[in-house]
């Protein structure tokens, strides 16, 4: 399953409806024991993501998601889903066949396109990040968000969830292709996110790894302010 797959469409059956949307915008990364989903609803702004590890046993996917928000609400408790998967010329198909959503059993099938590349980086997997904050002049705003992060195949999904001042929870999401421009800079495309100013530009970052299993990554923007966050493998 290692691999990035955009998803094509989504077909979500109850036993009185069976509907399939075409217009959501769905990025799922698969490294060697992690996986991570991000989408975005074009028509409402709305976003969500997972993140967990997972296990392959002939055509059954088990995915257990460890962390996943939409919206106003997220969930740190472990998730468990079996997928029935099938290779398609594209991609492939997966089905889960009692999903329970809205009170009610739904099949919720999916259907993607590999869009990864062979392509290695020292980035590569999955990331939780343990530090992030904000730097102008002599002043440094510290954030207080939950974000994971994750690079595979060139293309790579980041999602938070962080509560503003009134205790409202909020999720965010992005996702594209990435490129490493040298050792210490990478660019990310961002072609999907809750941010209407990243959709469909390029992001450029200071990259300083530390070992193999943390990294930090710098945006400076034009008003002289700094974005500093700091990551950590997950293992």
């Amino acid at each position: 399953m290692p691999g990035a797959y955009s998803m094509l469409s989504q077909s979500i059956k109850t036993s009185t409806t069976d509907t399939t949307y075409r217009s959501l915008k769905q990025l799922k990364i698969y490294t060697g024991e992690y996986m991570m989903y991000a989408n975005f609803n074009p028509q409402d702004s709305v976003s969500s993501f997972g993140i967990g590890s997972y296990s392959a046993d002939k055509d059954t996917v088990t995915e257990n998601i460890i962390y996943n928000a939409s919206d106003s609400i997220k969930n740190d408790s472990t998730i468990r889903f079996k997928l029935i998967i099938s290779k398609t010329d594209s991609g492939y198909k997966q089905i889960i066949p009692d999903m329970q959503a809205m009170s009610q059993k739904i099949t919720l099938t999916e259907e993607y396109k590999t869009v990864g590349t062979g392509t290695r980086t020292p980035l590569d997997g999955v990331w939780k990040e343990s530090k992030t904050f904000y730097v102008k002049g002599k002043d440094t705003t510290k954030y207080n968000t939950t974000q994971f992060k994750a690079y595979y195949g060139n293309h790579f999904i980041w999602g938070h969830t962080y509560s503003d001042s009134a205790k409202r929870n909020h999720t965010g999401i992005g996702f594209g292709k990435f490129e490493m421009m040298g050792t210490n800079k990478l660019k990310e495309s961002v072609s999907a996110s809750s941010y209407y100013q990243d959709r469909g530009h390029d992001i450029d970052i200071d990259l300083e790894m530390n070992g193999n299993d943390e990294f930090k990554q710098t945006i400076s923007y034009q008003n002289g302010g700094k974005a500093i966050e700091i990551y950590q493998r997950l293992k």
